[in-house]
């Protein structure tokens, strides 16, 4: 171990050095690139990394004009030490401005990708999650994200991740929704149709239908019909993409009342297709998006008779306003295990 610290140490005493000489842009690359080899192959050097200082240099580089390959072997280098080191990472001041930097940065996807991966290792940590959700131009560049043209999937994967992170804090959704989230998640599900990437953007959806200023934001795109056709199983939806639609029809309505309901009982055969799924017809189904229609039938009813108060004196809050689940079938969630590849970076 004696030997890793040795090791971790030098390595950051040399970029410090070089970065401080404003040295040859050859020289300070190298050391972020040693950085990031060691701190993906080697998780026990992530500690001493910290400790060394090696993140605040690492962030500085994403602020700064240096080459793309050196942008997005710190943007790597910093999500590798994000896994093991979160409070060092959070803690480091401007560190959210240099993730912004890099999402922003117009030559580098590959940083970028690195970046919006970090943010979702960062959001894990509950208590992480209001502090990001305050920072509206790093909210900004996720959401650009979504709408970059030739944007990598893995890029506008991790963006999605890192969305949904930043939505489970209820607070920061009607930002999400002021900043043109709605529209360029359904332009999404819109574009690609189905699989997997369908799957971890309507989990996005589901998580920011979840307060009122997503209704008329769902109504300017007609995202509820979106929503409606993706429950019917003649689209080909696979059962976790209907499970998320059901659970983003059923967060609406809990959230928007009957203004939300009545959107939804307006597109024809929608209930018909609720009703499908509750029942378990049509195939294609699982427990917990039956669970979902089920609630969904319950409040759309009940919505006809009462306002947003009375449903959540009805049901059990916790129900609808969508919470993460660590198993794999979880219907708006997007995997933790993810994060867990940070390691290959």
């Amino acid at each position: 171990m004696e030997v890793k610290l040795r090791t971790a140490r030098s390595l950051v005493q040399r970029l410090a050095a070089a970065a401080a000489a404003d040295d040859e842009e050859e020289s300070v690359g190298a050391a972020v690139s040693e950085i990031r080899l060691l701190s993906k192959h080697d998780p026990e050097t992530r500690a001493p990394l910290a400790d060394a200082g090696a993140i605040p240099l690492l962030a500085a580089r994403l602020l700064s004009d240096s080459a793309a390959a050196s942008h997005e072997d710190a943007a790597a280098a910093l999500l590798n030490l994000s896994i093991s080191e979160r409070e060092a990472v959070m803690s480091t001041p401007g560190i959210l401005d240099a993730f912004g930097a890099a999402l922003r940065h117009p030559s580098s996807a590959g940083a970028a990708q690195h970046a919006a991966a970090a943010l979702y290792s960062l959001l894990a940590v509950e208590a992480y999650r209001p502090i990001i959700g305050s920072k509206r131009p790093l909210l900004a560049s996720l959401v650009g994200l979504l709408r970059a043209p030739g944007a990598p999937t893995r890029s506008i994967k991790d963006a999605l991740k890192a969305l949904f992170g930043v939505a489970l804090y209820p607070l920061n959704r009607p930002a999400l929704v002021e900043l043109g989230a709605v529209p360029a998640l359904f332009s999404l599900v819109v574009k690609v149709g189905r699989g997997g990437l369908v799957e971890d953007t309507t989990a996005v959806v589901a998580q920011v239908a979840g307060c009122a200023e997503s209704v008329d934001a769902f109504r300017r795109v007609a995202g509820v019909r979106v929503l409606v056709d993706l429950l019917d199983p003649a689209t080909g939806a696979t059962a976790r993409t209907r499970e998320n639609a059901a659970a983003a029809l059923l967060n609406l309505v809990m959230a928007g009342g009957e203004k939300a309901a009545g959107d939804v009982r307006e597109v024809e055969g929608a209930e018909d297709v609720v009703r499908e799924l509750a029942d378990g017809g049509g195939g294609g189904g699982s427990a917990r998006g039956k669970a979902k229609a089920e609630a969904l039938l319950r409040a759309l009813d009940g919505a006809r008779d009462c306002g947003r108060r009375r449903l959540l004196d009805l049901f059990d809050e916790s129900d609808f306003f969508s919470r993460p689940r660590t198993t794999s079938s979880s219907s708006t969630s997007i995997s933790q295990s993810e994060a867990s590849k940070a390691s290959n970076y």
